[in-house]
């Protein structure tokens, strides 16, 4: 395992984190097992986890918390705010009032009396940033959070909050959670540059495509028992193959391509897809969310894989630059592409 400085802090991390999303009810219901592989990812030179308090309604974070028990310190654990968890109309969002409580609600869970890294999970069209820097601020003051970072932020709203905090004489998102991988590559045309323009660590989440990047899906099959989009009797995908989205198509001709290049590198799909993501001089950290032990093992056999300038360049012909293939999204629900936003009234 390699480290390397978040961002500007003095803080040093992991070049893999070990992302909880799949710990709890929507993932692995085992608690002994997900808190098995938390040990295991830290054996291995993990040292950066990061979860939220959405992840299976805050039952992520109980179980971080439960295998944290002893070996928080060797730990910079990170979790994230902004979706609803209740039905209370003031229980989301980026506003101050819901910031003190969720963040008194995730210590709880963690059972910490800190978070290293607090994030906004995602932008707040309706709150002014500044009430939410200004309340990050405050809790960093307090010492129940060390640094605050954003996820899904475009680069305008990244400068803007660097220019915020400038101006509030605040703290700054030292770190950005962008989605980044070979399918999904757009942020490397501004978010990326921004980022690196004012000294923030990125890590990036889904570097393997929400399993495309695996090879999982292949064209005319069912995806397999236990895959993303694998059938179930409550299932929209429930008697259906994975062809009925229209972007599967071309996702199956990239993979097609993306395999041979993989085997002419002597890696696999996984291995290849993050690689090509730790190649990135902009990104810090890469997150992987194993739901198995088996899984976790697989993606710790990428930490130490470099591709060289031929096969990043093969992959170029694949994806290019700065593109992303067909039917992905960036959570970004931005308002502005509303009708009634887009047209005189």
């Amino acid at each position: 395992m390699q480290y390397r400085k978040l961002g500007r802090t003095g803080v040093e991390v992991s070049t893999q984190t070990l992302g909880a999303m799949m710990f709890g009810a929507v993932g692995n219901p085992d608690h002994a097992e997900s808190e098995r592989i938390v040990h295991r990812a830290l054996d291995a030179g993990i040292n950066f986890v990061d979860t939220a308090d959405m992840y299976s309604a805050g039952e992520s974070e109980e179980i971080v918390g439960k295998a944290l028990k002893g070996r928080r310190d060797d730990v910079v654990l990170a979790s994230k705010f902004f979706f609803p968890l209740g039905e209370e109309r003031n229980a989301r969002g980026g506003s101050r009032r819901y910031i003190f409580r969720a963040v008194e609600d995730s210590l709880r869970r963690l059972g910490t009396d800190r978070i290293d890294l607090y994030q906004m999970h995602r932008r707040d069209w309706e709150t002014d940033l500044e009430e939410t820097l200004g309340a990050l601020t405050d809790l960093v003051r307090q010492g129940k959070v060390l640094y605050v970072g954003s996820s899904c932020f475009p680069a305008d709203w990244i400068v803007e909050a660097q220019w915020a905090a400038e101006r509030r004489g605040g703290v700054r998102f030292v770190c950005e959670q962008p989605q980044y991988s070979i399918f999904s590559r757009s942020i490397e045309e501004s978010m990326l540059p921004a980022a690196r323009r004012h000294g923030m660590g990125v890590i990036p989440w889904s570097p393997l495509a929400g399993g495309w990047l695996t090879g999982k899906y292949r064209r005319g099959e069912q995806a397999p028992e236990g895959a993303r989009f694998a059938p179930s009797e409550n299932s929209a995908w429930a008697g259906r193959t994975i062809d009925v989205d229209p972007s599967a198509s071309a996702r199956y001709d990239a993979v097609e391509r993306l395999t041979k290049i993989a085997e002419q590198a002597g890696l696999s799909l996984t291995h290849l897809a993050l690689g090509f993501v730790a190649e990135h001089p902009a990104i810090t950290s890469t997150i992987i969310g194993p739901k198995t032990m088996a899984q976790l093992e697989d993606l710790l056999g990428a930490a130490e894989v470099r591709l060289d300038s031929a096969i990043l360049d093969a992959i170029d012909e694949v994806v290019p630059p700065g593109t992303d293939m067909a039917g992905i999204r960036h959570g970004s629900g931005n308002p502005s592409l509303d009708a009634g936003n887009r047209r005189r009234s």
